[in-house]
């Protein structure tokens, strides 16, 4: 899977082939070695171009082939081999060089980007580092700080700056492949020893011990628990204290414990989840595959408010053009100055103009007569919606794809006030919403398959994780979220602070707690929907009546902590006390300690001590068993659905692959024997009561999480 010709005479041009990235498969790494061994011992070629076919150098190792047991060459030798011939090589990369893909050039005498080519060592994402040599030959190419930012980030850097940190001799606007050549040419014949990077001594930065310290706590506390961003920095470190065969071994070292971790599957798992998912199929059997989008030049957004401007940033980015609509004048106002302030910071830090023109704003909802999708993102009323609904449908033109940014409310009621239904999706944003990678796209009974493929194809526009989901209360993100913050509060009546279980949570590894986030999300959110839902009442009572809501048990513990006015950052307190509204530094709060002890005295409560690994279980395990009910109800498709939907909206951490797969690792025996334990406890939460799905997996003996789809079908077919 590589070619070989002799261009220009006395240059050996190797082409890798592999669609669509040039991977390193087992057949290109043979197809290298074979072509390479061709160019050399050719007496007629004096230098060789290595170069990958459609325009894309090399995406890296194939990682379907990840395993034990992996056939063809390996990688390391094939490099060395390339790096000790004694005619010049050179790299010619266009479009990515990443991973193995950048190591295979690190190993050539030379490289030659394309101006718009991108390169990178992103094996941290895997839960891997770059181990075919990339950890050691980076930082004596570019220095130790350099590579300890690329490599235990993943980041991939533009060609000007490869250029400006080293790692490529030449950027060019021209075609690559023949800039190489001719680069070639130039240096057939010259000698090769101060080209070899593995021979360079790795630059000394003073205080080193002191720089490796530094970096090190500061990826432990970003990696939270992750172990391929420490092992990164202990690569690299290998390559600054040890001979560049010494660090090699270092290097296989690490990558070994790497390979084989939990972590490592974890991470290759949501990497093809988040592809899986772009598979996506309706009940009725239409998906990707066989439902054509509707073309959308230009959108829509009713409602600008910190969700309407962030999907509006969204569209314009992407290069649509954007009818914005906002009928409160002074709202309007407001709404223009943040959005073109967002989109000119952001074309700032990607060196391009801001697209401003592409937005036109208005208070008059004639405006989007000739759009070709909206995008409602009006306050969170059904009623308002349904207005919205209903004048939408007397204003667009026909065809016009209807999409809600609810994020729990019935959509098909909301379709009902249409005369089109199969038009209207649910378009369900993450704040902020042009930040945010997920994005839930709800179809309901009647929603075309067609109207889903363009909300599909849209949030792949937008570089959204886009999943398709059924419509049901909070759809799933915000489903399962209820019973795992409902399990928190519990915590805190059972004698938990909000400190204690946050610092569970953060070390599991969420970047904040749930009462942490839930205070920068603001607790007023949460109590609207609570309210709307008929279970925040205010109640003077006392006792365990006080504490049911339609027959179960509830917590009133955050509605009245809003009924004091404590909404969060926002207004300086919540769950935490902050130095003033708006800041964001939480600090323990004495009120709300004092707070807990008399809610719990007043309904004859009495604290006991509470460890992490219950915090874990009561909220983690009470949110999978919602997602296992989700499956059961067919709102997601498939584990993968929900564990995209979690690791992409929700803070999830990455190295643990989603709630469902976490759950897999854990073992469902071990899942159900808790659930029934805590159910068994708490009789009066009908949540903690073992899923049936989950219960028959089990007793299906717990097949991988990839096999779920086959015992669900089954179950749905006897449904």
């Amino acid at each position: 899977m590589a070619q070989y010709t002799r261009v220009s005479g006395i240059v050996g041009l190797i082409t890798l082939q592999n669609p669509p990235v040039n991977a390193l498969s087992a057949a290109v790494r043979q197809g290298i070695v074979d072509k390479v061994e061709t160019a050399l011992s050719d007496p007629k070629v004096k230098s060789v171009v290595i170069c990958g076919q459609n325009g894309i150098f090399c995406g890296g190792a194939d990682i379907k082939e990840f395993g034990p047991k992996m056939s063809g060459p390996p990688l390391i030798p094939m490099i060395h081999a390339i790096e000790a011939a004694n005619k010049p090589v050179v790299a010619a990369i266009e479009g990515s060089a990443l991973g193995g893909g950048l190591e295979l050039a690190l190993g050539c005498h030379y490289r030659i980007a394309h101006s718009k080519a991108r390169l990178g060592l992103p094996e941290v994402t895997l839960g891997l580092l770059p181990a075919a040599g990339g950890s050691q030959r980076l930082p004596r190419l570019i220095g130790v700080p350099a590579a300890l930012d690329l490599i235990t980030t993943g980041r991939h850097v533009t060609a000007a700056e490869a250029l400006q940190l080293g790692i490529v001799d030449q950027v060019t606007d021209n075609n690559t492949v023949d800039a190489a050549v001719k680069f070639a040419l130039s240096v057939a014949g010259q000698s090769l020893d101060a080209r070899r990077i593995s021979t360079y001594p790795c630059p000394q930065p003073s205080h080193l011990d002191a720089l490796f310290e530094e970096v090190m706590q500061k990826v432990r506390q970003s990696a939270r628990g992750a172990m391929a961003p420490v092992a990164c920095v202990q690569a690299v470190r290998a390559a600054a204290t040890l001979p560049y065969t010494q660090g090699l071994e270092r290097e296989k070292e690490l990558m070994a414990t790497l390979f084989t971790s939990g972590q490592a599957r974890a991470l290759q798992y949501i990497f093809f989840a988040q592809r899986a998912v772009g598979r996506w199929r309706m009940p009725s059997g239409a998906g990707w595959d066989t439902s054509k989008h509707r073309p959308v030049n230009k959108a829509a957004v009713i409602g600008l408010g910190t969700m309407g401007q962030g999907i509006t940033v969204a569209l314009a980015q992407t290069g649509l053009s954007v009818v914005a609509i906002e009928t409160q004048e002074k709202q309007l106002m407001k709404a223009k100055q943040a959005v073109s302030s967002t989109l000119e910071r952001g074309a700032k830090r990607r060196g391009v103009a801001p697209p401003l023109d592409r937005i036109s704003y208005s208070q008059n909802i004639q405006a989007v007569a000739d759009v070709d999708l909206v995008i409602e993102a009006v306050f969170e009323d059904m009623g308002l919606k349904m207005e919205v609904f209903q004048q939408l449908s007397a204003v667009c033109k026909p065809g016009t794809v209807l999409c809600t940014n609810t994020s729990a409310l019935d959509m098909d009621q909301l379709a009902s006030e249409t005369p089109n239904p199969e038009l209207v999706v649910g378009m369900h944003f993450f704040s902020p919403a042009h930040v945010m990678k997920l994005l839930e796209v709800v179809y309901g009974p009647r929603s075309s398959p067609q109207a889903v493929a363009t909300a599909m194809q849209l949030g792949k526009k937008m570089g959204k994780a886009s999943v398709v989901v059924g419509n049901c209360r909070g759809f799933v993100g915000n489903r399962m979220l209820m019973p795992y913050s409902e399990q928190a509060f519990f915590l805190l009546e059972e004698g938990a602070t909000p400190e204690l279980v946050d610092r569970a949570l953060e070390e599991f590894g969420f970047s904040m707690g749930l009462f942490r986030m839930s205070d920068l999300a603001g607790l007023d959110v949460g109590w609207r929907v609570r309210k709307s839902a008929g279970l925040a009442e205010p109640r003077e009572a006392s006792g365990q009546s006080a504490r049911i809501r339609k027959g179960y048990r509830y917590s009133p513990i955050a509605d009245l902590i809003c009924e004091q006015g404590r909404f969060g950052q926002k207004t300086g307190s919540g769950w935490y006390q902050y130095d003033k509204p708006g800041s964001r530094v939480a600090r323990s709060d004495p009120w709300l300690h004092s707070f807990l002890e008399q809610y719990r005295a007043r309904h004859g409560l009495v604290a006991r001590s509470i460890d992490h690994q219950e915090v874990l279980e009561r909220c983690l395990y009470a949110m999978i068993n919602e997602g296992f009910r989700i499956l059961e109800d067919g709102i997601a498709a498939g584990p993968e659905d929900i564990d995209v939907i979690y690791v992409f909206g929700y803070g999830w951490p990455r190295h643990r692959g989603g709630p469902m797969f976490y759950a897999s690792m854990v073992g469902l025996a071990k899942v159900l024997e808790r659930l029934e334990h805590y159910h068994q406890a708490h009789p009066d939460v009908p949540y903690l009561q073992p899923c049936s799905l989950l219960k028959r997996l089990v007793a299906s003996g717990s097949p991988p999480v990839h096999r779920w789809r086959e015992v669900i079908k089954k179950l749905h077919s006897q449904l």
